[in-house]
């Protein structure tokens, strides 16, 4: 299973006073937008995304058909064939994907302690 790029996704109080601390650990933004409530930030591979306030919590991301870099990726599995997987696994979800789709889905799970996990494909 090619979950694609990871970062964590951190449900914010304050994106301003997020962004600050983080760039005091060497995160510069790189994507998202300020102004909507979202900052995507990076110190070398390692991304973090901000999110304020639209996150059940704290997130694992995985991103189908992208790289680290966020270059697109010729071989990835598709959002919906993951989904298929892991229902076929017996994993019940918080979210689907809409399997009669093409392109940008995405679904949510959790894991057994709890942790939400999202994976978003964007194309």
């Amino acid at each position: 299973m090619k979950l694609g790029a990871f970062s964590i996704s951190l449900n914010v109080k304050d994106l301003a006073v997020s962004k600050a601390f983080y760039a005091k650990l060497g995160f510069e933004p790189f994507g998202g937008e300020e102004d909507q409530g979202w900052l995507i930030l990076r110190n070398g591979e390692t991304v973090i995304g901000l999110f304020g306030g639209f996150l059940p919590g704290n997130t694992m991301t995985f991103n189908p058909g992208w790289d680290q870099n966020v270059n697109e990726l010729d071989d990835f599995d598709d959002v919906r064939d993951i989904q298929k997987q892991l229902k076929a696994d017996g994993i019940e979800l918080l979210s689907e994907a809409d399997e009669t789709t093409t392109g940008p889905a995405s679904f949510m799970i959790t894991d057994p302690d709890g942790n939400h996990i999202l994976v978003d494909q964007h194309r």
